[in-house]
């Protein structure tokens, strides 16, 4: 060990036993969460696989069901999120430089942001319910043949799974941020030690584009026969 890994590991209280230097930590650490995001690969892979196979399928049904979606609204949900994984982006830049200011006001509207997002969700997944959208036996799709109807619940039970998973990696993520601000307002995170704010930046921005890769499947490419 040299003399500088082991002042490291006597005197900066961040740096655990079994490493030599905080950046062997920050290695490891990083190693074990993209380790851990390629199983959320794998996790979501398998519902994207299920959805195209359903939809090959049953094609005039996810498409009426789609056109049940509220563009707009999943339009919106889209640069929320975007714009999140920005404010997440500068956030670890300001971790990096240890602007411990910059990197309060980041993560807080990044939550803003994770919160706007929820809360849109939530409008749309009561439409649904007061629409009688949710599979079931009081599942109706206004207009079409019971045959549809029948397939479309294929559609929406896919469609329920699929984002509100996502939505609870979305609070998950704001439970994440709410422990990195305040390891920031206690001096816990500095320009020395900013791994924990990178490392729950790679999952933010995981989950951002899981919905990027949601948005057109459900609200765009679905309505298409």
């Amino acid at each position: 060990m040299s003399e500088a890994a082991a002042h490291e590991h006597h005197h900066h209280p961040a740096l655990a036993h079994h490493f030599e230097s905080l950046e062997e930590q920050h290695i490891a650490s990083q190693l074990a969460m993209w380790v851990f995001l390629a199983t959320e690969v794998l996790f979501f892979g398998g519902l994207f696989m299920a959805y195209t196979l359903y939809r090959t399928l049953y094609p005039e049904a996810f498409a009426a069901s789609s056109h049940t979606l509220d563009i707009t609204l999943g339009a919106t949900n889209t640069a929320v999120l975007i714009v999140s994984s920005l404010t997440m982006a500068l956030g670890v830049h300001a971790a990096q430089l240890g602007e411990r200011g910059k990197l309060i006001f980041f993560l807080i509207v990044t939550m803003i942001l994770g919160t706007a997002f929820l809360g849109i969700k939530a409008i749309e997944y009561a439409d649904k319910f007061e629409h009688h959208h949710i599979p079931g036996p009081d599942f109706h799709l206004a207009g079409e043949p019971i045959e549809i109807a029948r397939h479309a619940q294929i559609f929406f039970s896919l469609y329920f799974v699929m984002t509100g998973l996502h939505a609870v990696h979305m609070i998950v993520g704001l439970g994440i941020m709410i422990w990195m601000l305040i390891w920031t307002m206690n001096g816990t995170i500095t320009k020395e030690y900013f791994s924990p704010i990178e490392i729950a930046g790679l999952y933010w921005h995981f989950v951002d584009i899981v919905w990027i890769f949601l948005f057109p499947l459900l609200y765009l490419l679905g309505r298409h026969l």
